[in-house]
């Protein structure tokens, strides 16, 4: 059965873990969730991500959360663009999340980044989630 929300359900897993305390959760592998997940990586929001086969044809990405002080790093993570409305955004309309200390993560011509690289590359794109 096919997912309407791949990111989403993605999104939930890794809220999900770190209410549960977990060191790891698995989410079936895209190369989308992939770059979402290298966004993450390089703001500090998550240790590292692997992917793994299954079984030929199938795999599954094995993400590392991180903690700080026993307390998940991220504090919130909410998804803003859904299947059934998308939300676009130009650079310069473009809001920050808490002052800056949250990120925004866009699909953009240029791939997926965060709102700091977007507004150096100064593409507006597609705001698929926002983290804090």
């Amino acid at each position: 059965m096919s997912m309407s929300d791949p990111l989403g359900d993605m999104l939930t897993r890794i809220r999900n873990g770190q209410r549960a305390k977990k060191s790891t959760v698995l989410a079936p592998a895209s190369q989308f969730r992939m770059n979402v997940l290298e966004v993450l990586k390089r703001e500090g929001y998550i240790r590292d991500f692997a992917r793994h086969e299954v079984r030929p044809g199938i795999s599954e990405i094995e993400i590392e959360l991180k903690y700080y002080e026993g307390q998940p790093v991220i504090r919130e993570i909410n998804r803003v663009s859904k299947p059934g409305r998308r939300v676009y955004s130009k650079i310069k309309d473009l809001s920050r999340v808490y002052d800056g200390l949250g990120i925004s993560i866009l699909s953009t011509p240029r791939g997926v980044l965060s709102d700091s690289e977007a507004r150096d590359a100064n593409v507006g794109g597609e705001v698929l989630c926002r983290v804090f």
